[in-house]
């Protein structure tokens, strides 16, 4: 059984890590904990064992086998004397995601690509996971000619600070308080902000180029049209994206239900009838990506409009490198 380390274990994503290893019941020799200095000495309880969080530094990679990191800057610092002890890097940061020699992997779309991995494999970013499990199907039956993303993004895609900050807001509001705020530009609380991450090139934000870079890689198509708006929403977990596909070639909306309902790690929830489609609300705390709202766009001749949910602390993040893990292990 490998020896496993996670690198941020006391974060929101560290600690899904460790509720995902033991759901998925991954096999695991020595689990070592590691974090920032501030963390270290922390007591964790998990399947049975008590664990003391360690202080990372370059060498605390000793016999393990796989390090899984939950992001942030540790990928920059210590990715590469891990690797050098000897470990496979899964890597949930945005460090290496487009860096030539790194596989970037989403196990439903590319489980191929891990096979050549140098000894560090990117986790792709969370946005980008939901929507590449869902048009998977749809391009292994149409093609793709072009996607068009608009997402609706949770605030615990900032973290836990994210989460405490909406809390707070709505708390302020409702007791007619000073509204505060530190982690996003402008009051989440009741609003909308479009914009996530710094503006780049293009006035396009560093996570709009995250969906479009990392979509082209993960589909080996350097040239697919894709272009995204991403927004963050006073929802707690969960992103949503609405997902315009240009096909290849023409296909019907029941070609396209039936494709999905095949796909692993889709669930079909599409029924205007009974009035039900894929809700955050519904969707937080599950691995599997939800589409609904299926139907053609009328104002092209091979369109399609789909409606994608995910949990993104889960699917977007934590399970994905685990599913890569077990990908390793196999």
């Amino acid at each position: 059984m490998p020896n496993v380390a996670i690198v941020g274990a006391t974060g929101a994503v560290g600690q899904e890590f460790l509720k995902i290893l033991a759901e998925r019941n991954f096999p695991v020799d020595e689990l070592r904990l590691l974090a920032t200095k501030r963390s270290a000495g922390k007591k964790i309880a998990w399947q049975g064992r008590e664990l003391e969080v360690q202080e990372t530094t370059p060498d605390s990679f000793k016999n393990i086998d796989i390090a899984l990191f939950a992001g942030g800057s540790s990928s920059t610092e210590f990715a590469k004397p891990a690797v050098e002890s000897g470990a496979v890097v899964i890597d949930n940061s945005s460090a290496f995601r487009l860096d030539p020699e790194v596989p970037l992997v989403v196990p439903e779309v590319n489980p191929e690509d891990v096979k050549w991995h140098k000894g560090i494999i990117a986790n792709p970013n969370c946005s980008t996971i939901i929507a590449n499990v869902a048009l998977k199907p749809i391009y292994d039956l149409a093609g793709i000619k072009r996607v068009v993303v608009s997402t609706y993004q949770a605030v615990s895609g900032a973290g836990r600070e994210g989460i405490e900050e909406l809390e707070a807001q709505a708390r302020a509001k409702a007791n007619g308080d000073e509204i505060i705020s530190k982690v996003f530009p402008y009051q989440i609380a009741f609003n909308l902000i479009p914009r996530i991450d710094i503006f780049q090139e293009g006035d396009y934000t560093k996570e709009e180029w995250k969906m479009v870079k990392e979509t082209r890689k993960i589909f080996h198509v350097p040239d697919m049209a894709v272009t995204a708006t991403t927004v963050r929403v006073p929802v707690f977990r969960s992103h949503s994206e609405s997902i315009n596909i240009e096909t290849e070639r023409k296909v019907t909306v029941a070609e396209v239900k039936e494709a999905l309902g095949k796909a692993p790690g889709v669930i079909v929830v599409d029924n205007p009838a009974k009035d039900q489609y894929p809700m955050p609300l519904y969707t937080s705390d599950t691995d599997e990506v939800y589409v609904g709202r299926i139907r053609e766009d009328f104002s092209i001749e091979k369109g399609l409009n789909i409606w994608v949910v995910g949990d993104q602390i889960r699917k977007g993040a934590a399970t994905n490198a685990v599913q890569i893990a077990e990908l390793l292990l196999k």
